[in-house]
């Protein structure tokens, strides 16, 4: 998905999470500063692009940013298989 629709998506998720305690997960391969966590998620990356050149591997912090904005709290980063990763952002 572009990153418009990234956008859309937390501030959607703003919204609907409007009770004390609404949660968002993200689930996915990330990159932290900028950098690729893995050699794979950097090919990954270029393969995404090359089916849609305004997808790809986001950046947590500009994930982060998002949620922040939508009200959002960052409450947990989990390391999951296939070099993914599992956020929680909490309302809060």
């Amino acid at each position: 998905m572009s990153f418009e629709q990234v956008e859309q998506f937390f501030a959607r998720a703003g919204e609907v999470l409007s009770t004390k305690n609404g949660a968002l997960c993200v689930y996915g391969p990330l990159k932290y500063g900028g950098g690729f966590t893995t050699e794979s998620n950097a090919a990954f990356d270029v393969q995404l692009k090359s089916w849609n050149p305004v997808s790809g591997i986001r950046d947590f912090e500009a994930l982060d940013a998002l949620a922040q904005k939508a009200g959002l709290k960052f409450t947990a980063d989990h390391a999951m298989p296939a070099n993914n990763q599992m956020v929680l952002w909490e309302r809060g």
